[in-house]
């Protein structure tokens, strides 16, 4: 049986961030400001598909 690992919350989190040098927090600020914006523009992206979701044009999705 796998075993499942408990999330840490918000504040064991902090605790540990707070233990970095400033480097790692540096290094660990960028890395999560990229993420957000990946996630951002993953969104923006989404919604610029919305109108691909045709029902006229399901007759293409049919296979062969």
């Amino acid at each position: 049986m796998p075993q499942t690992e408990a999330q840490p919350s918000i504040e064991d989190v902090k605790r540990l961030v707070f233990q970095l040098s400033l480097q790692d927090l540096l290094t660990l600020l960028i890395d999560i400001q990229e993420r957000l914006y990946t996630s951002e523009m993953m969104q923006i992206a989404e919604s610029g598909f919305q109108e691909w979701n045709d029902d006229e044009e399901a007759i293409y999705d049919a296979e062969s």
